[in-house]
């Protein structure tokens, strides 16, 4: 019997560009904070889009202070943030209060944003364990170190908000480099497949670490890595809030109703080094390219957009700088003056039986904590 199955002739090349051609980046404003797509515009009034830009200027702030307060020895880790503010906040702007934020360990402003507290937050960089215990109310978990680790996590949380019929969503963020993980390509298959209430967030900053993202990848886009699992992907111009806000608020919108996931890559960069451990980005990125992109500043942009509404000024934005510094400086403060951690606090948070091996490390510790 003759098969009437068509033969078609298969063309790689042509196969990638057809994929690859679908992978446009969404932008809404262009470096001189003009409007260049109208039709994308978020319904943001006058007041939110203030509040967006008090935000991200505080955020740049905290990262100065951050930094300094490192190298001063009263901070532990510290992963830079400075350039990813648009990408950062705009996309924390876009959620509700009930939704879940599972973040990497540079995603430290979307928790803050989301209701937790900055003194924690400094406790969290000094290993303190105080840092870890997330107020009641406060959607978030600490970060994750591990590389992608928090991907899947988030597939766990999304699909166990649709099995409570939960109308809200589990965002989670990684760089670049994360997006080389198997955790990465294991967490977006198992939310499509579930059609879990998850937005997948991948901050391009251009470098994982140190390793090129053209090095990472074969694939033009991280975004196009949605098309495997069956999910919609999107590419976001990362240094334009209002396209950012826009992209994560429709995938927000369509996760709650019952539609799934949502890889979005974000087009970002960071313009301090990886973390604080001793990185030293001139060794793989160049002045022209840093130059490249301080043009790009998601705050000069969205100021000049701003400012040409005629609705915001530099007398806010001091106001702004003086808050942040004022907040900093009473958070840091609190941090002191917690109280100092044992080893014996942390066994006895570990389990809420204690096993007898660290019931014997606990009276060996107790015995050397009293003297």
């Amino acid at each position: 019997m003759a098969s009437n199955t068509k033969k078609a002739e298969f063309n790689a090349k042509k196969q990638l560009e057809q994929v690859e051609d679908q992978f446009q980046t969404v932008q809404i404003l262009n470096e001189d904070g003009e409007v260049v797509n109208e039709a994308a515009m978020p319904d943001l009034n006058d007041e939110q889009l203030q509040e967006l830009m008090r935000r991200m200027v505080y955020t740049r702030i905290l990262d100065q202070r951050s930094i300094s307060l490192n190298r001063q020895g009263r901070l532990g880790f510290y992963a830079p943030t400075a350039g990813q503010e648009a990408s950062q906040l705009a996309s924390q702007f876009a959620l509700e209060k009930e939704d879940f934020i599972l973040p990497g360990y540079r995603d430290v402003p979307q928790m803050i944003w989301h209701g937790f507290p900055l003194a924690q937050a400094f406790l969290w960089s000094r290993g303190h364990f105080q840092g870890g215990n997330i107020p009641e109310g406060v959607n978030v978990i600490a970060p994750q170190i591990i590389i992608g680790a928090q991907i899947i996590q988030a597939a766990g949380v999304a699909l166990g908000m649709k099995k409570r019929g939960q109308k809200t969503v589990a965002i989670t963020y990684t760089g670049d480099g994360g997006a080389s993980q198997g955790d990465f390509y294991e967490g977006i298959n198992f939310a499509g497949a579930y059609k879990a209430p998850a937005i997948f967030i991948v901050q391009n900053n251009r470098f994982a670490i140190s390793t090129p993202v053209e090095k990472q990848s074969a694939a033009k886009t991280i975004a196009q890595k949605a098309v495997a699992a069956g999910i919609p992907g999107v590419q976001v111009d990362g240094m334009d809030p209002l396209a950012v806000y826009a992209v994560v608020r429709d995938a927000r919108e369509r996760a709650i109703n019952g539609e799934g996931p949502t890889l979005i890559e974000t087009l970002t960069y960071r313009y301090g080094p990886h973390t604080m451990a001793g990185d030293d980005p001139t060794r793989y990125r160049t002045a022209d390219l840093d130059n490249e992109w301080e043009k790009k500043d998601p705050l000069v942009r969205f100021r000049k957009f701003l400012e040409k509404k005629g609705i915001w000024n530099e007398e806010m934005e001091n106001e702004v700088i003086e808050k942040a510094k004022e907040d900093i400086k009473e958070a840091i403060k609190e941090a002191d003056n917690a109280p100092k951690q044992k080893v014996t606090d942390l066994i006895s948070i570990m389990y809420e039986e204690m096993p007898q091996n660290l019931e014997e490390q606990y009276a060996i510790y107790k015995e050397k904590e009293s003297k």
